[in-house]
C-alpha cells in the first residue's frame, strides 16, 4: 500500500508523463522499477500522484545521461527505500566509473603519443613475414602469455583481436608460437586501452589501420575530440543530475545534517 505523498494535489499518471513525452504505460512501469514512490489509491483503484512523484521522475530523468538507465534506476530505487548511503554509494561508482574513463582517455593518447613510425611493419617487412628462420623472438618482442599477462587479459583474447585482424603476430620458425614484435605489442597496447574506453572491435579495428598506415596519432583527433566531448557531456549531466536529487532529497525531508 503507497504512503501517503499527496502533499494536497492530485496528480493524474499522464499529468506526470505530460510534458515529458512519456506514455502513462511509462509513468506505471517507473512505479513498480521503484524509480517513483508507491502511489496511493483511490477506492476504486486509479492511482494519485503527488508533485513529490512529479519531483522523483524529474530526477530520474535528469539522472540518466550521467549515470545510464540502470544505475539512475538503483539510485532511484535506494532513495524511495529509505537507503541515502546506497543512492550516493551508487553515485559515487558512476563518478569513479567516469574518472576511470578520463584516465582511460590519457592512456590512449599517451599510447599514441608514443608510436613510433618506425615500428610500423610494412608489407612484406621483416616483421610482418617471421623475421627468417631461427629468428625466434628477438629483442622488443613478446610470446603471448607474457603479452596478455602484461595486458592483464586472457591469451584468448589476443588470438581473438587476431582473428578480428587488430593484432598480427609471426610464428616462430621453429617453434609455432606466436611472437609479437614490438609494433605488434603497439598494436595491442592501443586495442587494449581503446576497449577499456568502450569501442567496439568493429570500430577499433579502422583505427589501428589508419594508425599502421599514418605512423602517428593525426588521423585520430576526430575520434579523440570526440571521446571528451562525450566524457564532458557526462560530467555535466552528473551535475545537473545531482542538483535534482538534492532537491529530491529535500522535498522528501531527508536533506541531512546542514
Amino acid at each position: 500500500m503507497g504512503r501517503n505523498l499527496q502533499n494536497g494535489e492530485r496528480l493524474r499518471p499522464v499529468d506526470l508523463a505530460r510534458g515529458h513525452g512519456l506514455s502513462t504505460q511509462a509513468v506505471r512501469n517507473y512505479e513498480e522499477a521503484g524509480i517513483l514512490p508507491a502511489a496511493d489509491r483511490t477506492p476504486h483503484g486509479y492511482r494519485v500522484y503527488t508533485p513529490l512523484h512529479a519531483r522523483a521522475l524529474r530526477t530520474f530523468l535528469a539522472l540518466v545521461p550521467g549515470h545510464g538507465h540502470r544505475a539512475a534506476t538503483a539510485i532511484m530505487r535506494a532513495v524511495n527505500e529509505g537507503s541515502q548511503e546506497e543512492a550516493f554509494r551508487l553515485v559515487d561508482e558512476s563518478h569513479a566509473q567516469l574518472l576511470e574513463d578520463r584516465r582511460t582517455l590519457r592512456a590512449v593518447e599517451s599510447a599514441l603519443r608514443d608510436l613510433d613510425p618506425a615500428a610500423a611493419p610494412g608489407p612484406g617487412s621483416a616483421s610482418g613475414a617471421g623475421a627468417g628462420a631461427g629468428a625466434g623472438a628477438g629483442a622488443g618482442s613478446m610470446f603471448i602469455g607474457p603479452l596478455a599477462g602484461r595486458l592483464g587479459i586472457r591469451p584468448a583474447t589476443l588470438r581473438k583481436w587476431e582473428r578480428a585482424g587488430l593484432v598480427r603476430p609471426h610464428r616462430d620458425p621453429r617453434t609455432g608460437y606466436r611472437v609479437y614484435g614490438e609494433a605488434d605489442v603497439r598494436d595491442a597496447r592501443l586495442v587494449h586501452q581503446l576497449r577499456r574506453g568502450g569501442h567496439l572491435l568493429e570500430q577499433i579495428a579502422p583505427l589501428v589501420d589508419r594508425v599502421r598506415t599514418a605512423g602517428g596519432p593525426e588521423p585520430l583527433e576526430a575520434t579523440l575530440r570526440d571521446w571528451h566531448g562525450r566524457l564532458s557531456a557526462r560530467g555535466r549531466a552528473m551535475l545537473a543530475g545531482a542538483a535534482e536529487l538534492d532537491a529530491y532529497l529535500r522535498e522528501r525531508g531527508e536533506a541531512g545534517p546542514s
